[in-house]
């Protein structure tokens, strides 16, 4: 039982409830089932037997009716009419004795019914006999038979019957007893088993009740130690079951708190002597850092500086730009005035063009006319005396168009000589425009030269305006630092203070074989204590840094410097962050910028500072922080 599982137990315990239920319901429906059908069978049987005896006993009288009838009745017409008739009942009557027989029947049954079928032949005898004696003619005869024999007959006949619907009603109420009776047994029966059943139920309760009580009690009080701090107890079981895990899993609780514990106390050691070198390291910390505060305020004016000169600087180079402006306009109008005199040129060419066009026009006239004027004064001469004026007026007209033509020729010739003229100077004109438009652009390259020139110069001095900005930000971030460093050494000595109360609160706990608690915290006061010299509250931002914190005065052996995270968001590196005492690294020194004032004398450092580089060397090198 120890080895099985709770829930194998409380499951078989429900499976073996549930089958004994099972069992009991079962078996109690199945006898309650087969009473109801017997006593169903036994009604229907005793009410098929009854039925079918009272059919019998009807269809009886009815033939005895008809029989008498034709018996006393001196009408051949009544015979006639009843004999098929009665034929049709008897064969009727004979089926329900078949029907009657193939039914089950008892001994007692049967016996009535071989008194049913003697009554029955012995009436029919007697039938047989009063129809012979009526066929015969002995009417008298026959009527007394029927009267005197045949219905005594018929009615021990009936009675027959009678008993047999008797019997069968008794023979109904002896089974209806013996269901009843079944019925009462099976009731007993089912009690019975309930009351075993439960009891059963009860014993095995009591079991299981005091096999899960027992090792919780024992889990109850290994618990109870824990809880009371007692983490040496110890518990060892066999049990294979849930409870049984339990008491290991609490052992097992119980040594890894022991282990936690132990942990916890080593770790409390650990942080009060990291707290202490954190403490001094924000001492040093805070002077570096106002030492880059004094650093970052020269560099802020050295910017102003610059700014101011670029800024005079693009002043000159926009003055620049706007008599380039004005140089370049001057040469723009100068070229719009030789574009004009080359257009002019150009009208005056094409007006010389169309004279010279004119000209030949009146030139081809007088040579028109010379010829007119000759061919008139041939007709002239033909005509003889009649014609002579008019060779007078041809050659008069002759010597006009000769003069016409000479006086062609020679505007010609002025003409040609002026259109040569207005060549050369159109010539002159375009070659000046040429050069008229490259001194132009010329000019306007210059003014763009000195517009970018201007607007490099601007942007030179917004950029010069943002980094003196962000050093102007730089500067107030670091101050910011400074106060968040002093609010660091106040942390760093509340975290001290509060591994003194976590070393207190663990102590209370006690752990196998002494835990160690007593040396650990011997060890941890040593380093704990030295520390509070250098935990003197500094001065707001506001006040002058004191110049002992950043004295860095190189030991012989100075201790290894921290590195630190990442480099500083700053235009120059300031020096990397060291343990207590630790020296600045020389390239550290070297590529940070000149103060605007010579740093105070570096000196042997404070009292304080050896005392941690002793504790930061009997600490084994363990340094628990890096930069700020």
């Amino acid at each position: 039982m120890k080895n099985l599982r709770i829930s194998h137990k409380l499951w078989g315990a429900v499976v073996a409830i549930v089958i004994a239920l099972a069992a009991v319901v079962g078996t109690s429906a199945y006898r309650s089932a087969a009473t109801q059908a017997r006593s169903a069978q036994v009604t229907a049987d005793m009410a098929m037997r009854v039925e079918a005896a009272l059919r019998w006993a009807g269809l009886t009288e009815t033939n005895a009716a008809r029989t008498q009838a034709i018996i006393v009745s001196s009408d051949p017409a009544m015979e006639a009419e009843f004999k098929d008739l009665i034929a049709a009942t008897s064969a009727q009557i004979t089926e329900v004795q078949k029907s009657l027989e193939a039914l089950p029947l008892s001994e007692a049954d049967k016996a009535q019914m071989a008194a049913i079928v003697a009554a029955r032949k012995t009436m029919t005898e007697l039938r047989a006999r009063a129809r012979q004696l009526k066929a015969d003619g002995q009417q008298a005869e026959a009527t007394a038979l029927v009267k005197q024999s045949y219905s005594p007959a018929v009615a021990a006949y009936l009675q027959t019957l009678r008993d047999f619907v008797q019997l069968q009603q008794r023979n109904a109420q002896a089974g209806q007893q013996a269901v009843a009776a079944e019925r009462l047994v099976t009731v007993r029966v089912g009690a019975l088993a309930v009351a075993l059943l439960v009891a059963c139920m009860v014993a095995g309760a009591y079991v299981l009740i005091r096999s899960i009580q027992q090792p919780l009690a024992e889990a109850n009080a290994l618990a109870a130690r824990i809880a009371g701090g007692d983490l040496s107890a110890t518990q060892t079981s066999v049990r294979g079951d849930e409870l049984g895990d339990l008491l290991r899993s609490l052992q097992t609780m119980g040594d890894s708190l022991g282990r936690m514990v132990q942990q916890v106390r080593r770790s409390t050691d650990s942080i009060a002597i990291a707290s202490a070198e954190i403490a001094a390291g924000n001492q040093d910390l805070s002077a570096r850092t106002e030492q880059t505060s004094s650093n970052l305020q020269q560099t802020a004016a050295t910017m102003e500086q610059f700014s101011s000169t670029l800024q005079q600087s693009a002043g000159s180079a926009r003055e620049a730009s706007g008599l380039a402006e004005g140089a370049s306009g001057v040469a723009r109008r100068g070229g719009e005035v030789v574009a004009q005199v080359v257009a002019t040129m150009e009208e005056i060419q094409q007006s010389s063009r169309k004279i010279e066009d004119i000209i030949g026009v009146i030139d081809g006239i007088a040579f028109q006319t010379n010829i007119l004027a000759l061919n008139a004064a041939v007709e002239a001469a033909r005509a003889g005396e009649q014609g002579r004026g008019f060779a007078v007026v041809a050659g008069e007209v002759r010597l006009l168009a000769g003069r016409s033509a000479e006086a062609a020729r020679e505007i010609k010739g002025l003409i040609g000589a002026s259109v040569e003229r207005v060549h050369a100077g159109s010539r002159l004109v375009q070659d000046a425009g040429a050069t008229m438009a490259d001194i132009v652009q010329s000019v306007q390259r210059v003014a763009d030269m000195i517009g970018e020139v201007t607007a490099a110069t601007s942007q030179q001095s917004a950029g010069i305006s943002q980094v003196n900005q962000a050093v102007g930000h730089l500067d107030q971030m670091t101050q910011q630092n400074a106060a968040l460093v002093e609010e660091s050494a106040a942390a760093a000595q509340s975290l001290r203070e509060q591994a003194d109360q976590l070393t207190r609160t663990v102590s209370v706990f006690r752990v196998d074989h002494g835990a160690g608690f007593a040396p650990g915290a011997a060890a941890a006061q040593a380093p704990v204590a030295a520390p509070t010299a250098r935990l003197t509250p500094r001065p707001t931002p506001s006040t002058p840094p004191r110049p002992a914190p950043r004295a860095v005065a190189a030991p012989a052996k100075a201790p290894a410097k921290v590195p630190t995270q990442g480099p500083r968001p700053t235009p120059a590196p300031a020096p990397a962050l060291q343990v207590a005492g630790a020296p600045v690294s020389a390239a550290a020194a070297g590529d940070r910028p000149a103060p605007a004032s010579p740093p105070p004398s570096k000196g042997s450092a404070p009292a304080p500072k050896p005392a941690a580089a002793a504790r930061a060397t009997a600490g084994g090198g363990d340094d628990d922080w890096t930069s700020f």
